[in-house]
């Protein structure tokens, strides 16, 4: 299998975690696609992925799937023993709603931030911005951050009592606010807890090692 990514992307960490905790890290070739050069832009690259956008696997045979909800349901079925992704209808339903709050309501909404509110990925890339709406969605990630807060007071994992594709969508929101410098309100104690907890897995620590030492 191949990885198109950038190495310390806030989408392409999630592919990554998940990767790392189906043990599957040492069957993937990473090939790199520079954002900062914009290269996720280009017609190269826009015949693999329409959206543009990052990561998108390549499995063997030549089929592509992009968006990580898409990959990480592909790769935690692969075993035939689904970790991520729920067991029971319940679980795959919430699981999915969840991702998808995390998504909508936090890490997508970082994301505009960065592009309309910041110099974002630079001139090249950045080629409309407003700047008014990016501080509308800093105030949106904020506002989901509260949630996800209110949510991890009811329980332990985003989804329910495992760790899920629902918690690492939501560290992924913590990893790109922490690469914009948008802090978690000091008062959103569960999930202060929940991330301090999520950050000694054994996957998210493979992550930032990745991270370390870009391949």
């Amino acid at each position: 299998m191949k990885i198109y990514d950038w190495y310390n992307g806030p989408y392409p960490a999630r592919v990554r975690i998940a990767l790392a905790e189906k043990g599957l890290l040492p069957k993937v070739e990473f090939v790199s696609i520079d954002l900062w050069k914009g290269e996720h832009k280009q017609p190269a690259f826009l015949a693999l992925n329409y959206s543009g956008t990052l990561p998108v696997l390549q499995l063997e045979d030549g089929t592509l799937i992009a968006e990580c909800t898409a990959i990480t349901q592909y790769l935690d079925v692969l075993d035939g023993t689904p970790t991520l992704t729920g067991n029971t209808p319940a679980e795959q339903g919430l699981i999915h709603m969840m991702t998808k709050r995390a998504e909508i309501e936090f890490m997508d909404a970082v994301s505009v931030y960065f592009h309309h509110a910041t110099p974002g990925l630079g001139p090249q890339v950045e080629l409309y911005q407003n700047a008014e709406w990016g501080q509308r969605m800093r105030d949106k990630a904020l506002r989901g951050m509260r949630y996800f807060d209110a949510v991890l007071k009811t329980r332990p994992y985003v989804a329910g009592d495992e760790f899920s594709m629902a918690d690492i969508a939501v560290l992924g929101g913590m990893i790109f606010a922490a690469l914009v410098e948008l802090p978690v309100p000091a008062e959103c104690e569960a999930l202060h807890a929940w991330h301090a907890r999520v950050n000694e897995r054994a996957s998210v620590q493979a992550w930032r090692a990745m991270v370390a030492q870009p391949r």
